[in-house]
């Protein structure tokens, strides 16, 4: 099934990344939060199964940066619709989280970044409320593990 989704992911420690024609990029200490969404074949399951993964082919931003963060939390929506640009915005508003690389993920549209960085964890159902009281007719967004098993 095709859909938006969140990665949660926790990093432990200062690193150097080099993070694809962005370049270099140090990672801090906390929450790194990255939307992206999945309409090709496979879905999100597929697009997630390969973000839990470590990538010996980087293709995505979120690729070169997965070694050195480890996944919390999966946020994700089967809505048929491309939310992703308004997650970001709603992430992009929440004054907890920084944007810790300009462009990152969001090489084809208008976003600045699809990645958030949070001093804390971030609330799930914080993010779902929000989504839900902002946003007209959006689909249920639910929260996972990452070992849990996506539908």
């Amino acid at each position: 099934m095709p859909g938006t989704y969140a990665l949660v992911m926790r990093c432990f420690a200062d690193q150097w990344v080099e993070i694809g024609k962005l370049g270099r990029f140090k990672t801090r200490p906390g929450y790194y939060v990255y939307i992206g969404s999945a309409f090709g074949p496979g879905g999100l399951r597929a697009r997630i199964a390969h973000h839990l993964k470590i990538s010996e082919r980087p293709r995505w931003h979120i690729d070169y940066l997965r070694p050195s963060v480890d996944p919390t939390e999966i946020w994700f929506t089967h809505d048929s619709r491309h939310r992703e640009h308004q997650w970001a915005r709603m992430l992009a508003s929440n004054t907890a989280g920084t944007i810790p690389l300009s462009g990152f993920g969001a090489s084809d549209c208008r976003c600045e970044s699809h990645l958030y960085l949070f001093s804390s964890r971030p609330s799930g159902i914080g993010f779902r409320r929000r989504l839900h009281a902002t946003l007209n007719l959006h689909a249920k967004i639910f929260i996972k593990k990452p070992l849990d098993k996506i539908k």
